[in-house]
């Protein structure tokens, strides 16, 4: 075989070699950014139904404390949150929504508090937040998707 073949054939698989490492690089760091974009895509979604839930949950429980009559909006708002977080949302966090919505429930079949209850059950810390175990699981839930963005 002639040198100047040998030459030519190895320059072309140089040339291939270099080609296909570049597509390969190429390949992975596009993979890699579009996950990591699902990803960002994924935790704001998460992040935005937890703040539309405590905040709408908040608001209701407000309402339970201080009347009779369940405001099924309201109720109904919270049930579809809690489904959508079924799909999203870890067990623990699901399992927290749960317990919120049977609060706010019973708290509608309780007796209604005046403002000077209210009050006293705030100083006391007694029940008045249905709400903490939502959000430390909520939380803990979007703080391990930051660990993966």
């Amino acid at each position: 075989m002639d040198l100047a073949y040998i030459s030519a054939l190895s320059a072309l698989a140089g040339s291939l070699v270099g080609g296909l490492t570049t597509t390969g690089t190429t390949w992975l760091t596009q993979r890699a950014q579009a996950r990591s974009g699902q990803l960002a895509h994924e935790f704001e979604r998460r992040e935005d139904l937890f703040r539309d839930f405590i905040v709408a949950a908040s608001k209701t429980y407000g309402d339970a404390l201080v009347n009779s009559e369940p405001q099924l909006p309201e109720l109904i708002a919270l049930h579809s949150m809690i489904s959508r977080m079924r799909v999203l949302a870890a067990p623990r966090t699901v399992a927290s929504a749960d317990k919120v919505m049977l609060t706010i429930i019973d708290a509608y079949f309780a007796p209604n508090h005046s403002v000077r209850e209210l009050r006293d059950l705030i100083k006391s810390g007694a029940g008045i937040d249905p709400l903490k175990d939502f959000s430390e699981a909520a939380r803990e839930e979007v703080g391990t998707l930051k660990l993966f963005t």
